[in-house]
């Protein structure tokens, strides 16, 4: 069975990311690091489609630890 994920974030903005509460950042990391790793066992085992999804959402991951890290 394949899980496909509806990714809403094509690419997060970083205006988007500094009206985000801590807690909201929190929640959003911890979420967003279990589709990716969840993308990439998915990945392993049957090639996805897209593979750049996951270096976007990587990258969207990135980019919200660092905005956590700012405050």
């Amino acid at each position: 069975m394949i899980l496909l994920f509806q990714f809403n974030s094509i690419k997060m903005k970083q205006a988007e990311l500094v009206k985000l509460t801590t807690e909201d950042l929190k929640s959003k990391i911890s979420s967003f690091s279990e589709q990716l790793a969840s993308l990439k066992f998915n990945h392993k085992m049957t090639p996805i489609e897209n593979p750049l999804r996951i270096r976007l959402m990587r990258k969207d991951v990135a980019r919200m630890k660092t905005e956590l890290a700012k405050r």
